[in-house]
């Protein structure tokens, strides 16, 4: 995930959606495009977990209608799909990787540009998110959590997500890495469909976008792992302090109650 999550700028043209998995340099991938088109992105982790509560439970929604089935599922994704992303020039990272059909559907005028790594290297990176983010006690801990508080039914709705699209859930193996890129090439026209390796920097990306390498500005090198790990220990350790607080208070309330009978 991102540092700090951005804010829709109107009249912005949406230009790239982001397909590659969650922990295949999606952070530093946002912050580049953000650099090469000027305008903000939204990269779901980061938009999702550290924005007003109106994102992850909007994407809650969105997740609980996937795929779509009828016009009913329709007429409550679509609008929640503009709501979320219209003003950003791009939308990276879970769960946009999975909504590439829908977003292809909404801005038919965008690139989609799959960002990649080493099969088992990701397995083994996104298996310590697993672990962490299916702890039976998250939800308790982080309900006093503004937006946290929904952090469980967020990971239950994208792992749902992630079976019907690949046939597996938390823990992920090869196949799920492997089957997301077969689907890209089934359901993307070729000539839209991009694949890109973080690590390759600026000269890739720029000339898939038409965009000149910038000057003298070195290619984001955010790292994705040590930031969530951060980001969790915070919001665990916020749960816990709140609800100290909370039982604090309650026991103070007991006790003038006691001393009044």
């Amino acid at each position: 995930m991102g540092n700090a999550p951005s804010s829709p700028k109107p009249g912005t043209e949406f230009q790239v959606i982001g397909a590659g998995l969650s922990r295949t340099g999606t952070a530093s991938f946002s912050e580049a495009l953000r650099v090469l088109l000027d305008a903000p992105v939204y990269h779901g982790g980061t938009q999702t977990l550290l924005g007003p509560e109106v994102e992850i439970r909007s994407m809650i929604k969105i997740l609980e209608r996937f795929p779509i089935r009828s016009e009913e599922d329709r007429k409550v994704v679509f609008p929640l799909l503009k709501q979320r992303f219209d003003g950003y020039a791009a939308a990276t990272d879970a769960p946009t990787s999975g909504l590439v059909e829908e977003l292809m559907e909404l801005y038919p005028n965008a690139k989609v540009i799959c960002t990649v790594r080493n099969a088992d290297a990701w397995v083994k990176s996104i298996g310590g998110l697993s672990t962490t983010s299916t702890m039976w006690f998250l939800r308790v801990i982080l309900f006093p959590v503004p937006s946290m508080r929904y952090f469980a039914d967020f990971v239950q709705v994208l792992s749902k997500q992630f079976v019907y699209l690949y046939g597996e859930s938390v823990p992920v193996s090869t196949k799920t890495y492997d089957r997301h890129i077969e689907w890209l090439k089934r359901v993307v026209p070729e000539d839209k469909l991009i694949f890109f390796d973080v690590t390759e920097g600026w000269e890739p990306l720029c000339k898939a976008l038409g965009k000149p390498v910038p000057k003298d500005i070195p290619f984001p090198r955010i790292n994705d792992s040590k930031t969530t790990e951060r980001f969790a220990k915070e919001m665990i350790r916020k749960g816990l302090v709140r609800w100290a607080f909370m039982c604090g208070v309650a026991g103070l309330a007991i006790i003038a109650l006691l001393r009044h009978l």
